[in-house]
Parts: structure tokens; sequence; C-alpha cells
């Protein structure tokens, strides 16, 4: 979020636009789990608003490597966000978008390996 919706870094004279790289490990591209649990909502209820970073894709984002655990041992559904996200960012044009889902690795155990993604 803090690099693809201005308002959160502006208040700090900082523009996203300056950042030179996002490298989230396993994001939450819909609204966060724990929104989604303050307003009641059931894990089912899949929500994208103003506090999903999905509604803040833009074109001149800064270039973003998404990391994941591998899509067959990482949290349910979130290989499948990140995938949709890059999709998405690809199909505005953003220019430098990357996923890597590391084979082998679950969520709590990607940390390691993805330093080493470049």
């Amino acid at each position: 979020m803090l690099g693809l919706d201005k308002s959160y870094l502006y208040t700090y004279g900082i523009d996203t636009d300056d950042i030179a790289g996002l490298i989230p490990y396993g994001v939450h591209t819909i609204t966060h789990f724990m929104v989604r649990s303050k307003l009641v909502l059931k894990w089912k209820d899949v929500r994208v608003d103003k506090m999903s970073p999905l509604a803040h894709i833009r074109k001149d984002a800064p270039p973003i490597i998404l990391i994941t655990g591998d899509r067959k041992l990482e949290l349910y559904g979130k290989y499948e966000e990140n995938a949709y996200f890059w999709r998405m960012f690809k199909s505005i044009g953003h220019p430098l978008v990357e996923l890597y889902g590391l084979e082998g690795y679950n969520h709590g155990d990607m940390a390691q390996p993805a330093r080493y993604i470049y």
C-alpha cells in the first residue's frame, strides 16, 4: 500500500514515484484479513476496496517483484492472489513487474531464499 497509494507517504513529503522498487513477500492484494475480520466478514468474503493494494494498481507505480511461497505450500489462495495482482499490472501496461513462487517453501519459510532473487 505504501508504494501504491500516494496518500500514505505524501504526509511525509515522499512521492511514491521516487521509490526505486517494491519487493513484497506473500502480499495481501485484496483487503487484508484483519480489516475483513473487523468488518465481521468470513474468509470467503473477498473485498477489493480502498484498503486493498489491488485497488491502487497503476501503470506508473515503481518496479515490483512479487514473491510467494510454493503454490502448493503457500497460505490458501496467496499464490493465486499474487498471480492475479501480477496479471492486472501486466494488463495495464506496467513495464516492470515480476512474480516468483519459491518451490519447496511455504509462507513462513520463503523469506530466507527470497533474499537471493535478483
